[in-house]
Formats: structure tokens, sequence, C-alpha cells
């Protein structure tokens, strides 16, 4: 496994590394970034190398270019040109909702960064993170009902889980569209900030992630995502594990001092 990953590497991904994240923005803006096979492969590679090397991930798309005028886009969904072409094996093999559930398991947190369309499977590739940040030209929704089919790589369950059944069923069931004002409004993002300023908004909230003992927040996320009937036993066990770590002691050690 390599130490650092490499944007020369791949295709449909920018990326860039630092010590405690790395950056990774989706990079096929002749298709809005539509999330293809080759897009899903790579980010399996990515999500490979964040296993073995534990990290926050900040995922972001295409940025608004001020000279050009040109907008900014997260991921506008899948591609239909593959979508159109997949049958019912395709489906069964779950391409989409695998890489979004790998996503979703990442050690450390993950950040989305959503400017523009997040659409169909984009906007399910943001429902997996556990952090999203917008901006107000952002465009969230499922549209797949409106193509003959459904939302089948997580929004279904995650879409309940982060704003509620009666907004998840307008959104599914209906076809609404969210402005990022909307999404701030109903909790599917946690910020809203203008589009300039949008990636320097994940970097703080990962500077602030950054400076929690990574055991521990790899802990917590870990548990906080267990099922219901697993607490309050799972929580024990993870205190006890952290309660035996060189961090707790230096941390609260440091606290300690501090007061004095």
């Amino acid at each position: 496994m390599a130490r650092e990953l490499s944007s020369s590497a791949f295709a449909t991904l920018k990326i860039s590394e630092a010590d405690d994240r790395i950056n990774v923005a989706l990079n096929r803006p002749e298709v809005r970034n539509a999330i293809d096979q080759l897009m899903v492969d790579e980010l399996h590679s990515v999500c490979a190398y964040l296993e073995a090397n534990p990290k926050i991930l900040i995922l972001s798309g295409t940025p608004a270019d001020p000279e050009t005028g040109a907008k900014g886009i997260f991921a506008s969904g899948a591609d239909i040109k593959q979508l159109r072409e997949r049958r019912r094996d395709d489906a069964l093999a779950g391409i989409n909702s695998g890489i979004f559930d790998r996503l979703a398991k990442l050690p450390m947190p993950v950040i989305a960064v959503l400017d523009g369309f997040a659409l169909g499977g984009g906007a399910e590739l943001a429902f997996a993170a556990d952090f999203r940040i917008g901006t107000p030209e952002l465009r969230m929704g499922n549209p797949e009902t409106g193509l003959g089919i459904m939302a089948a790589a997580g929004a279904t369950w995650r879409l309940k889980e982060l704003v509620g059944e009666p907004v998840a069923k307008e959104i599914l069931l209906a076809g609404k569209i969210l402005t990022g004002e909307e999404c701030l409004r109903v909790g599917l993002i946690t910020e809203l900030v203008a589009g300039k300023d949008i990636l320097a908004a994940a970097d703080a909230l990962a500077d602030r992630i950054g400076k929690q003992d990574p055991l521990a927040v790899r802990i917590t996320k870990s548990v906080f995502h267990a099922p219901r009937e697993a607490h309050p036993v799972i929580d024990t066990l993870a205190q006890g594990m952290l309660f035996e770590s060189s961090a707790k002691f230096d941390r609260m050690q440091a606290f300690l001092d501090r007061k004095k």
C-alpha cells in the first residue's frame, strides 16, 4: 500500500493529502461529475488507502469559476448512459450502494462539500458522509422515480434518518429538489457558506476534528453507528479500551495542569 495517493494515478478524481486529511474532488466536469464505473473503482481505491491509513476525508466536486462564470457542481448523479444499459444483475451487485456504504464506514469522519447539483447518486454519496457543508447554490434531491427507477444506494433509509419521514417522502416520492437554504433548514447540511469559502469551511471543520484524539474519534464514530440493541454494552467496552490509552492519561493530565 502506497504511503500517499497521487492524483496522477486517477482519471476521475483530483487528490491532495496532508498529515491528518485527504482532499478528494470528483473530476468529470464535462458530464457534471456523473458517477460512472471508473469513478466507483477509484473511490474504492481511496477507501482501501484510508482503511489502512486513517485520515479525515474531505469530498468535493468541481468548484465554481468566477472568471468564466461556470457554476460549481458536486455530482449530477449516476452516469445515465451506463445506467440505461444496466440490468437486474447489475442492480443486485449494488455498484453504488457498495461504495457509498464503504465510504460511510471509513475509520475517520467524511466531510462532503456541496456546491451546485447533488442529485440522485450524487445526493446519496453526500448522505453517506458524516458532515455536509453546502452553498446557497446547492440543489439536492433524488429524481430517480422520474426515470423509472428508485434511489437504491442509501437514500430510502439514510435520508429518513437525516431529515425525518415527511421530508424524505417529499424528496423520494414527489421529486422535490431542495435549495441550499432548505437543506440547512431541514438539517440535511450543518453549515451554509458562500461558494468561495466552502473549502475553507471544510478545512476549519477538519481542524476541529483533528484537535480531538484520533483513536477516540474513530471509536466514537464506530459506536455511534452500532445498532441500538448493541448499546449500552458496546459503549462500556469501547470506553474500557479508551481508558487504557496513553492519550487519555496525557490529555487529562494536560487539562489538570491547565486548571492549575
